[in-house]
């Protein structure tokens, strides 16, 4: 068995032709590449269409003093193929606009989608969305907040945002992501890090 792992890098590919396919509230970008082989020597010309929506970050608001989260439910079209039930449990996020750093993101995020404030961002993990069709990384962040100004509905109407704000204990979405019912991957990834490094996390809250 070969457990080697192979050091490939950004250098070990070559892009030949980026075309446009489709400008819209998203694009779609048409690749044309090669790269090194697991065996030696260079694959031969690829083509791939790539769904380019930018970058965008996540954060999972939590309350110590009530030990709550606040999350958010709203349709997502994504679903309907392979849910009944296309309204999503998740957690506040937003896509990067040029210029802005992930932490103003966060915090615009939280007053737009749930109307709360936040404090102690801790940035928690980033990961590719689907790197296999699209460019799109996700910054993982979890922040305090007070749970109790946590109610009712937001969104932009601009963007028809119809996002419903929910307090949720820890051992309730502890059960929702055993039963499935959280179902959206930075929800997941956001969650499981948080019950991962929670005496971590408060520890150094406290001392901030």
């Amino acid at each position: 068995m070969n457990n080697k792992i192979h050091r490939f890098n950004s250098s070990d590919v070559k892009v030949s032709d980026k075309k446009p396919l489709y400008q819209g509230f998203f694009k779609t970008t048409e690749y044309t590449f090669t790269h090194k082989l697991f065996n030696g020597g260079w694959s031969g010309p690829i083509r791939r269409e790539v769904f380019e929506r930018g970058h965008a970050v996540a954060v999972l608001p939590y309350d110590p003093a009530t030990g709550e989260f606040v999350l958010i439910e709203q349709f997502r079209i994504g679903a309907v193929e392979t849910s009944n039930k296309p309204w999503l449990i998740e957690i506040v996020a937003g896509i990067i606009d040029e210029g802005e750093t992930p932490e103003t993101v966060c915090h615009r995020e939280a007053q737009e989608e749930a109307g709360i404030d936040l404090k102690n961002l801790t940035r928690a993990t980033s990961y590719l969305a689907s790197p296999g069709g699209t460019t799109e990384r996700i910054d993982i962040f979890v922040a305090r907040t007070d749970a109790t100004t946590a109610h009712g509905v937001h969104g932009l109407d601009s963007e028809s945002e119809d996002i419903c704000v929910h307090r949720v204990a820890e051992s309730d979405a502890l059960e929702w992501l055993k039963n499935g019912h959280i179902d959206n991957a930075a929800s997941i990834i956001a969650l499981q890090w948080f019950f991962m490094n929670k005496q971590e996390l408060l520890e150094s809250w406290q001392k901030q």
